[in-house]
């Protein structure tokens, strides 16, 4: 254990749970980053905003993300966060409701809580990190195991075609939709702080690096230096991406603020009509 009187950075004095670090990430895990682009984020939003902020993750690795956060915290089930977080903005609808979730948990086994959230426009802040295998297990196929890599499960390649986050929330509905990886942090965090404040359904894929077994079986790469180096070099700016052909795009990672539709009515918004609607019969 750290502590508190060693432990300088202002973010972590103020906002983490210090008296549990050092965390149980491994060594170069993206997760740490993604934790200082929140805290980054709040700590410009301001206290307030902080404090009626809950946090709902699920099961893999990035479900222990908000787990060492000063804040109020719901750890649930495999891909149940979402469900959970629906209820808590259900019955407390002035809360903001941070939901951090893995590719697996959002994508995989709670695809269809994330398909029919961004259907409604619930006011969630969807949080998913993007680390293209299942980590926390030993490294399997996930929805975002691109074509090719050599996972536990695909020894001879993985022959299925990977999910685009960004465009499956386009479809279903979502009113908020932005990816970075772990290399952008200020885009990141300033995407989050929209997010946050959006009335509506807001996802933002944030592609991180796990050298244990995403770094290793699908870059080869081991060293996380080498693997945020290649974040760099393979990142489009989207304006960049809409010029180039898809061809030309295999591979690479496009980021960006994608939508933003603030004029779409929110889902707890509509309950309180329907409700008034009804009393009045």
């Amino acid at each position: 254990m750290i502590q508190e009187e060693n432990f300088e950075h202002i973010l972590a004095k103020k906002y983490m749970r210090t008296e549990l670090l050092p965390h149980a990430f491994c060594s170069g895990c993206g997760i740490g980053i993604i934790e200082r682009m929140i805290l980054m984020a709040f700590e410009e939003l301001g206290e307030e905003e902080w404090k009626r902020t809950v946090f709902v993750s699920g099961i893999g690795c990035s479900g222990w993300t908000p787990l060492y956060f000063r804040s109020d915290v719901a750890h649930t089930l495999h891909g149940r966060a979402l469900p959970f977080a629906i209820g808590l903005k259900l019955a407390k609808p002035e809360l903001n409701v941070v939901v951090v979730m893995g590719d697996g948990d959002s994508m995989a086994i709670g695809g269809n809580h994330l398909i029919h959230a961004a259907r409604r426009n619930i006011g969630l802040t969807a949080i998913i990190v993007t680390n293209m295998v299942y980590s926390l297990t030993g490294g399997q196929m996930a929805p975002t195991t691109p074509e090719g890599a050599i996972t536990q499960t695909t020894p001879y390649g993985n022959i299925e075609p990977s999910f685009d986050l960004i465009e499956l929330m386009k479809a279903a509905g979502a009113t908020y939709l932005a990816r970075w990886t772990t290399y952008h942090i200020i885009q990141a965090k300033n995407s989050i702080k929209k997010a946050i404040k959006h009335k509506g359904f807001s996802v933002i894929e944030i592609v991180s690096q796990c050298p244990t077994f995403m770094g290793r079986y699908v870059l080869n790469k081991s060293d996380p230096r080498d693997i945020m180096q290649w974040f760099k070099e393979n990142s489009i700016p989207i304006s960049i991406a809409s010029t180039k052909s898809p061809e030309e795009l295999k591979g690479k990672i496009v980021v960006g603020e994608f939508l933003h539709k603030p004029e779409v009515m929110e889902y707890t918004e509509r309950l309180k009509l329907l409700k008034e609607r009804v009393g009045r019969r």
